[in-house]
C-alpha cells in the first residue's frame, strides 16, 4: 500500500511538471455557445475521468470502464469513461466548441513520453477514486481510502473544473461503517483542502473555476443497496425513494462548500468562481423523471448484476456476470454509481444555461464583473 501510494505521489508531481512547463495556446472555438475559453482543464474523480482510469499503477484492481458494453452509446466501444457514454465535462466541451477533453495518461502521454505534449485544448486529471484528503489521514483515523491519488494546477484563458470532489471520502467511510455523525466531522476538512487547492490554482494564474457540488448521493443504486438492510421506511424520501439522511448530508457539504466559495471570492474579487449545483440539476431529474424523458427504473442502474436496485458489488458492470439493460431510456444511473450519457447531459444542459450555476455561465463570458452570486435553493 505505501509503495502504491507513493506511486501515486510521484505521478502527481509529474503532473505538475508537466503543466508547470507547459503553455496553452489559443484555440478556435466553431459552432460554440460560449467562446471566452481556449481550454478545459480537469480535475476529480470518475464522474469526470475520460479515460485516466486505462493507465495501469493508477489505482488497484481491474479498470471495468475497459470492458463492454462501457461507451456502447455514444462512442460505441469502452474509452474508460464510467459510462455508456459522454460525460458532464464532455458535453460542456462540445457546447463551448472544443474537442472532447484528452485524459493526461493517454496512450498518446506514452508514446510521446520523451517530447512536448501539446494542450492547446485543455488535458484531464480527473482519476476514478480520487478523493480530496490524503491517504495518511485515513490512515491515522483508522479507516483505508485505497483509491487514493492526488491531483491539481493550472492558468488563465481556460475554464478549470475542479470535481466533483469529495464523493470518495465519505462514501468510503460509510462504506465501513463510519457513523454520520463521525462523517459530519469530516466533512469541514474535506471543504477546507478543497478552498486551499482553489487558492493554489489562483496563485498559479487560473481566472474562471468551476467547482461542483456534491451529488445526491442518497438516490445512487450504490447507496440504496449498501444501507438497504439497516434501513426503516423513515429513512426514505416519499416523494423519490431516495435515501433522506444521505441526502440531507450531501446538502450539507454543499452549504460548506458554498461559504467556502464565497470567502474566497472576498479574498479574490477579479477571479471568478463558480458554484455547480449537481445536487439540484440531477434530483429534478428525479422528482420529475417523465418529464426528462426518463422512465420507471430511475433508481436501479442500466448494467448490473440483480437485486432490488440492480446494483451488486460481486457483479459490478464490466464483468461477465453483469446484464445490460435494453431499454436506457428508463434510467438515470448506468452502472449503480455513475450516470448514464442522458442525465450527464442533461446536468451540462443545467450548468451551461445557468439553472445551476452561480454566477451563470453567460456573466462569465460577458466578463460581467458586476453579478453577484446568489443563494440556491435545495429541492
Amino acid at each position: 500500500m505505501a509503495h502504491s501510494h507513493a506511486r501515486a505521489r510521484a505521478l502527481a508531481a509529474a503532473v505538475f511538471f508537466t503543466i508547470a512547463a507547459s503553455s496553452f495556446s489559443a484555440a478556435t472555438a466553431p459552432d460554440s455557445s460560449f467562446r471566452c475559453f481556449d481550454s478545459i482543464v480537469s480535475f476529480g474523480d470518475s464522474l469526470s475521468d475520460t479515460g485516466n482510469d486505462l493507465f495501469p499503477g493508477l489505482h488497484q484492481g481491474p479498470c471495468l470502464a475497459a470492458n463492454p458494453p462501457y461507451g456502447r452509446t455514444y462512442f460505441h466501444r469502452p474509452t474508460g469513461r464510467l459510462s455508456d457514454g459522454r460525460l458532464v465535462v464532455d458535453f460542456i466541451a462540445q457546447s463551448i466548441g472544443l474537442p472532447l477533453l484528452k485524459p493526461y495518461f493517454s496512450e498518446a502521454h506514452q508514446k510521446a513520453a520523451q517530447r512536448r505534449r501539446s494542450f492547446s485544448t485543455g488535458v484531464n486529471f480527473a482519476a476514478a477514486g480520487s478523493a480530496v484528503l490524503p491517504y495518511e489521514f485515513y490512515e491515522k483515523i483508522g479507516y483505508q481510502n485505497p483509491w487514493a491519488t492526488d491531483g491539481r494546477k493550472y492558468l488563465e484563458k481556460c475554464l478549470v473544473v475542479l470535481g466533483p470532489l469529495g464523493g470518495n471520502d465519505y462514501n468510503h467511510l460509510f462504506l465501513q461503517g463510519m457513523t454520520l455523525d463521525k462523517v459530519q466531522l469530516v466533512a469541514p476538512l474535506v471543504v477546507t483542502r478543497i478552498g486551499s487547492t482553489i487558492q493554489e490554482l489562483i496563485k498559479l494564474g487560473a481566472a474562471t473555476i468551476l467547482v461542483p457540488g456534491s451529488l445526491p448521493d442518497g438516490c445512487m443504486p450504490i447507496s440504496l443497496t449498501i444501507h438497504e438492510k439497516s434501513s426503516t421506511p423513515n429513512d426514505y424520501d416519499p416523494q423519490n425513494g431516495c435515501l433522506r439522511w444521505m441526502n440531507q448530508f450531501c446538502r450539507h457539504h454543499n452549504h460548506l462548500l458554498q461559504e467556502e466559495l464565497q470567502r474566497i471570492r472576498e479574498l479574490h474579487p477579479h477571479v471568478n468562481i463558480m458554484y455547480a449545483d449537481y445536487y439540484n440539476a440531477t434530483m429534478r431529474m428525479h422528482l420529475s423523471p417523465n418529464q426528462f424523458g426518463f422512465g420507471s427504473q430511475i433508481l436501479r442502474s442500466c448494467c448490473g448484476g440483480g437485486g432490488t436496485y440492480n446494483y451488486d458489488p460481486d457483479k459490478r458492470c464490466g464483468t461477465p456476470q453483469a446484464k445490460c439493460c435494453r431499454d436506457p431510456a428508463e434510467y438515470i444511473s448506468w452502472d449503480g454509481v455513475h450516470f448514464m450519457e442522458a442525465a450527464n447531459g442533461l446536468i451540462a444542459q443545467g450548468l451551461l444555461q445557468g439553472l445551476y450555476t452561480d454566477p451563470p455561465f453567460s456573466t462569465i463570458c460577458l466578463i460581467n464583473s458586476t453579478a453577484k452570486p446568489r443563494a440556491i435553493a435545495e429541492y
